[in-house]
């Protein structure tokens, strides 16, 4: 049996419930629990907290491999180790000496399942007692005397030439039940490495390590799982091009107030051959002026739940294009079925919880109204561009 464990205290100094704050929006504990979930060889996940809070969010991720383990107060300090809630429920779980016991680190979570697979299908050959994870550094080091660690100063080599050292990134480490018990320790006897990209580098302990990786996140880990065909981008309209409130002039006229910047988001992707549309469950001629202004290429009103979907079927079909090449973002509940369904799903951070817990949903950190759309454009510009 394979044990994923993933230590998730509620304290942290630097960045106030770091384990659960949203990450490329989704709490960062999501992005390692999923990729455990879909590994192949992992056969249960153990988050331990002594959090309540985190407790709840992990739950409401629905991945039937996680058990909670409610770590004690002792081993939730911010001097207790690594090591000491390991042993803490290796001693109460009753398990085979020779169960694989995997520990995982939430603030790597740039960590996908290939990689938990293919370590895992290397120490399963049986060649190390343990396994840790590196990245190739190209960083030339000196000591304190002056000179030089791991090259000739007098003969700089190229960077092509270079082969760089092996720096422990922290991302995961693979030992057995039996070993951490006898030694204590995460890693023992002939140790292996299993080397990871060199953006999987930096771990999230400060403020700027956070901005740094989710910038990597989307670029090297997001882009791949997104970089289906994008050819059709339709948006909602209250609640994401709209703040969702409504407004009545001293005449009863119904106004609403959009924002320019997602303008100019419809306008960047028809400049790159991406077409644009707005869904709505509205039916005013303030929408369909917006539209207007806009150039979209569809216009649908007047359409709610599964209408949306048969709505973007009939699109897709005379358009020539299938589901999985159409984004969409929307907020509320009259959105699900045809977020469900199209390759790439997006809302605003104020979007409601259900949306929210569509799974790959991409949650964006703008409020719907505060340029949400043009962030979701700028997205989908990159990620063509790669």
């Amino acid at each position: 049996m394979v044990i994923a464990f993933i230590p998730a205290r509620r304290g942290s100094k630097s960045i106030p419930l770091k384990n659960i704050k949203s990450f490329c929006g989704k709490p960062l504990l999501y992005w390692n629990i999923v990729a455990l979930q879909n590994c192949k060889y992992v056969n249960k996940i153990i988050v331990a907290t002594d959090s309540e809070e985190i407790n709840k969010v992990v739950q409401d991720f629905h991945c039937d491999k996680v058990n909670i383990y409610n770590r004690s107060a002792e081993n939730a300090i911010d001097t207790a180790s690594t090591e000491s809630v390991m042993l803490e429920y290796l001693y109460q779980a009753n398990l085979q000496k020779n169960d694989i016991f995997m520990l995982v680190q939430a603030t790597s979570p740039l960590t996908e399942t290939t990689h938990f697979n293919e370590a895992l299908k290397i120490y399963k050959q049986h060649k190390y007692d343990s396994i840790l994870t590196c990245v190739r550094n190209y960083r030339f080091f000196w000591n304190k005397d002056g000179t030089s660690k791991n090259y000739d100063y007098r003969n700089r080599p190229r960077r092509q030439s270079f082969k760089g050292e092996l720096m422990e990134n922290g991302a995961f480490y693979i030992n057995t039940v039996g070993n951490i018990l006898k030694n204590k320790n995460r890693l023992f006897g002939k140790i292996g490495i299993y080397e990871m990209p060199e953006y999987t580098a930096n771990e999230i302990d400060e403020p700027d390590d956070w901005t740094v990786l989710e910038n990597l996140m989307y670029k090297y880990v997001l882009s791949k799982q997104h970089k289906k065909e994008i050819k059709l981008v339709l948006s909602d309209v209250d609640g994401v091009l709209t703040d969702c409130g409504m407004y009545y002039s001293e005449n009863g006229d119904e106004l609403k107030k959009f924002n320019t910047r997602d303008g100019m988001g419809f306008q960047l992707l028809r400049e790159k051959g991406i077409k644009t549309g707005i869904i709505t469950s509205e039916n005013t001629k303030i929408v369909e002026n917006r539209a207007k202004k806009l150039q979209v290429d569809h216009v649908v009103q007047g359409k709610q739940n599964s209408g949306k979907l048969i709505a973007v079927k009939k699109i897709c079909k005379q358009e020539g294009l299938l589901l999985e090449n159409v984004a969409y973002i929307g907020d509320d509940i009259n959105c699900f079925e045809l977020l469900s369904n199209v390759g790439l799903a997006a809302c605003p951070s104020d979007a409601i919880k259900e949306i929210k817990s569509i799974p790959n949903i991409m949650v964006l950190s703008k409020n719907g109204g505060d340029g949400v759309f043009r962030e979701l454009a700028n997205y989908l510009l990159q990620i063509v561009s790669i």
